[in-house]
């Protein structure tokens, strides 16, 4: 599906669409809650947390060199976004309806299909630049 995306671009389109959705969730968070089964203040936080991600995305993204440092920072995250959605599910914490359940588990998908994507993509570039492994990507 990314293949023929650039890291830079993979960055660019995680940032995009964390973006658009922190603003759906905390615009739309009240006609959600009903939807989903989950609380407003809950989903409204999520939205809150992912604008500044957005912003951490576009500034790597868009820098010259993108620095192995920061990629393995982003993917961290994402994994870490993985864990946290998947233990939201069994710690009771909140309890969500079936389409809350499935919409946990679509994100939490989207979100592993960027953070594979961004290794595939720094494996592949790591034989070029091994000879300075603490460098950046030139793209």
């Amino acid at each position: 599906m990314f293949d023929r995306l650039s890291l830079r671009s993979i960055l660019l389109v995680d940032g995009i669409v964390s973006g658009a959705m922190g603003l759906l969730l905390i615009a739309s968070a009240s006609v959600l809650d009903s939807v989903f089964d989950l609380p407003v203040a809950f989903l409204r936080g999520l939205g809150v947390v992912l604008l500044p991600w957005f912003a951490l995305l576009a500034v790597v993204a868009t820098r010259t060199v993108i620095r192995r440092t920061a990629v393995r920072f982003v993917i961290a995250v994402n994994l870490g976004w993985v864990a946290a959605s998947i233990l939201l599910l069994f710690t009771g914490w909140v309890e969500p309806n079936a389409l809350g359940i499935a919409f946990i588990i679509v994100q939490a998908m989207a979100v592993v299909v960027f953070a594979l994507a961004q290794i595939a993509k720094q494996v592949e570039a790591a034989p070029a630049s091994s000879a300075q492994p603490n460098r950046g990507f030139q793209v």
